[in-house]
């Protein structure tokens, strides 16, 4: 489950650290080549590349091998996962030299922990031979990180360090947020376990389940059809928890809120029909790729519903204790 974060940990009233448009930027870049990153990760898994370069961190002996068959996609995966690494590092020195809230400073060495980390998993994947345990951590921690650097991205925009609300309605919404935040990113867990167990057809069907509508109980006691049964059953929980964010913020009133819960709804029903596409194909690289890396955006949008919806309620709480103060200084 990702961080909750604290507005007094990052320095809550606003007003305590300048807007920094290029280390916001920065921030930017991360999250979108993270989820670059989540989505190349699923097109290792999709074309059965993960072994394809069997050494680690060379690939071959070499900086940089013959990028040819599987070994495109797993060192393409190195290097794409070197760069947001590089960037990592980046931001988190940027941030400890510049920023003054410490909260956010330790956020971002924990995210160049968390990408150290990530390095090392999806080294210890290929050196012990695709372990299942090691590869659904490995897939779990990419998720946690990503919604870290969505975190670090939001604390250091302009509508983090501005923010004056007046109103103190939201706590349902932001309860609505937490919990289909949790719901998504357990569907994501049940999803890396099914990946790489291999029972992504355990089930080969869809809509039915081996032409039932109700599986055969034989069946049912398999592990993979088990797994398999448990994501199909998590799309439907993910989907009415979204669904009550949703309505929960628009009946709110605030585009801000309810813009994310929204698209993230919208990407629900993609979601579903990438997965039923990736039965129904056979496991095809591209939907099955799409799924992983759509499943990462609806995480990041619940988590960043979350973290707004918690932002809006601090300063309207804070807001009469710092009335006297005038408007934030932000440069």
């Amino acid at each position: 489950m990702p961080l909750e974060i604290s507005a007094d940990a990052v320095g809550g009233s606003p007003g305590f650290s300048p807007f920094a448009p290029w280390r916001h930027r920065l921030s930017l870049l991360l999250v979108a080549s993270t989820l670059a990153l989540i989505f190349v990760g699923g097109l290792v898994t999709s074309t059965g590349s993960g072994l394809s370069v069997p050494d680690w961190p060379l690939s071959y002996g070499r900086v940089m091998p013959p990028m040819v068959g599987g070994v495109f996609y797993e060192h393409g995966h190195r290097m794409v996962a070197s760069f947001v690494g590089f960037l990592t590092l980046v931001l988190a020195v940027w941030t400890a030299r510049c920023e003054t809230r410490a909260g956010v400073r330790r956020l971002a060495w924990l995210a160049l922990a968390a990408v150290i980390a990530q390095g090392v998993l999806g080294g210890l994947t290929v050196l012990f031979l695709l372990p299942t345990p090691i590869s659904v951590t490995h897939a779990c921690l990419a998720q946690a990180f990503f919604c870290i650097t969505i975190a670090l991205a939001y604390l250091t925009s302009r509508e983090w360090l501005s923010s004056t609300g007046t109103r103190d309605d939201v706590v349902g919404v932001r309860g609505a947020a937490v919990a289909a935040t949790a719901a998504a990113f357990g569907q994501l867990v049940l999803g890396a376990v099914m990946r790489h167990i291999g029972a992504g057809l355990a089930v080969p069907d869809f809509p039915r389940m081996y032409g039932r509508w109700i599986p055969p109980a034989e069946v049912l006691a398999q592990l993979p059809v088990a797994v398999h049964l448990a994501h199909r059953g998590g799309a439907v929980i993910v989907l009415a928890f979204v669904l009550r964010l949703a309505l929960r913020a628009t009946r709110d009133g605030d585009a801000r809120l309810a813009r994310p819960a929204q698209l993230a709804l919208a990407l629900v029903f993609v979601q579903i029909a990438l997965g039923a596409l990736t039965v129904i194909t056979e496991k095809a690289v591209l939907p099955t790729t799409a799924h992983v890396a759509t499943g990462a955006a609806i995480l990041g949008l619940c988590w960043f519903a979350t973290l707004r919806t918690r932002r809006h309620r601090h300063a309207a709480v804070s807001a009469p204790a710092v009335a006297g103060l005038g408007d934030p200084a932000v440069s």
